[in-house]
């Protein structure tokens, strides 16, 4: 049974693909998305509805703690069971890291200690994280994403937790859990315009099954510096219940956040998945 992986960006149709497969093929969905894996944000993070879960088996969704720090190196155990089942993986998510890691190896780098973290915390926030960017072995910063925050973040955390470059833990990586030769490979391409429209009717529908009282569930307990408070438009419908704004900005924010997130996912898509077989996400429904 040839393991199924599908990538693609947010809200692109990679469900129903993925549904359409584990019905036809037999096999047990599992979520490769960094957010999804948080029991607190079912419906803003469009986890699988109770249909869905009817028509499959699912895996690795909602099991972590709200307040629970989660890595690839994280998920890469979690899956690492459903790999050799008695189902047919079907891997689905946007989250390009996770794909990379389980088809390339990753690398076995030590925990960042709290201390480090939070002075990487506090130098991103005052100073910006051209400043993290700055203190890089120039391997490493000629790798990375320089204008993704996180991603500049977790390199300086590593170098300054072992001493070496995010680069050297790269070259050192050990082998993969499942090379992608192994795998049937699936990329959902999308049009942008066509995805954009879909992004903003989506946040409506996630509004009308009850995203709001989902942030109302979250708020007492709310911290933005949790992971799980990543999931795109929760800090504006947190800023909503504050007061802070109306739900009509609130939604206009948040349908722009998630568009700009696609983008971002397409840009991956492109420049790290070009050789998986691509989907066109119009077909999907």
């Amino acid at each position: 049974m040839r393991p199924v992986l599908i990538v693609g960006p947010t809200a692109s149709g990679k469900s129903a693909l993925a549904l359409a497969i584990a019905e036809t093929l037999g096999g047990v969905i599992i979520n490769a998305d960094a957010i999804q894996v948080f029991e607190n944000w079912r419906v803003l993070t469009a986890r699988p509805d109770d249909n869905d879960l009817a028509r499959a088996r699912h895996a690795l969704y909602g099991h972590v703690a709200a307040d629970a720090p989660y890595s690839v190196g994280h998920w890469l155990r979690d899956v690492a069971p459903l790999l050799h089942g008695a189902d047919r993986p079907i891997i689905i998510g946007g989250t390009g890291l996770y794909f990379s890691a389980l088809t390339k190896g990753l690398a076995d780098i030590p925990l960042t200690p709290p201390e480090v973290r939070r002075d990487a915390d506090h130098i991103r926030i005052a100073q910006g994280h051209g400043a993290l960017l700055a203190d890089l072995d120039p391997e490493t910063a000629a790798r990375i994403d320089q204008r993704n925050p996180m991603r500049v973040q977790r390199a300086w955390e590593v170098q300054k937790t072992t001493g070496r470059g995010l680069a050297h833990w790269q070259d050192n990586t050990p082998p993969p859990l499942l090379p992608l030769a192994d795998t049937m490979a699936l990329r959902v391409d999308v049009e942008r315009d066509w995805l954009n429209a879909r992004i903003a009717r989506r946040f409506d529908l996630m509004l009308d099954q009850g995203a709001l009282d989902e942030a109302q569930a979250n708020l007492a307990h709310w911290d933005p510096t949790q992971l799980s408070a990543k999931a795109i438009g929760a800090p504006e419908l947190i800023a909503h219940l504050n007061g802070e704004m109306s739900l009509a900005d609130a939604r206009e924010k948040a349908t722009i956040a998630t568009c700009q997130f696609a983008k971002r996912q397409r840009t991956w898509l492109r420049s790290r998945m070009a050789d998986w077989h691509g989907v066109d996400a119009a077909t999907l429904g």
